[in-house]
């Protein structure tokens, strides 16, 4: 069983930026993937970031938050962080931290103003 806690959310401007935390109940050396996902109201919940192997790991984003967030884990703190940047109003949702594919937090409000 792995218990999941996202952190870091909350209200910015559009062009600043946040860094989302998921700390995680058990050791993350050999979890993977971890996931980001987020989901704005009315519509279906997205994937946004993946980080996979033990280390700085291999990582993919979605093409809407490509360049601008970033996807990193610290081992030694069990934590995933998503790093993003030049946040945009379209960027607003709850995200979440999702890990071997089936453990999920239970996610942190982002919104961004115009």
């Amino acid at each position: 069983q792995v218990q999941l806690e996202e952190s870091g959310g909350g209200l910015v401007q559009a062009g600043g930026s946040l860094r989302l935390s998921c700390a995680a109940s058990v050791s993350l050396v050999t979890i993977s993937p971890m996931r980001w996902y987020r989901q704005a109201p009315g519509n279906q919940r997205e994937l946004v970031a993946t980080i996979t192997g033990a280390g700085a790991g291999n990582t993919n984003y979605a093409d809407s938050v490509k360049g601008r967030f970033t996807i990193s884990r610290d081992n030694a703190k069990n934590t995933v962080y998503l790093q993003m940047n030049s946040l945009k109003p379209e960027d607003t949702a709850v995200y979440y931290c999702n890990a071997l594919y089936r453990y999920w937090g239970k996610g942190t409000l982002v919104t961004v103003s115009s």
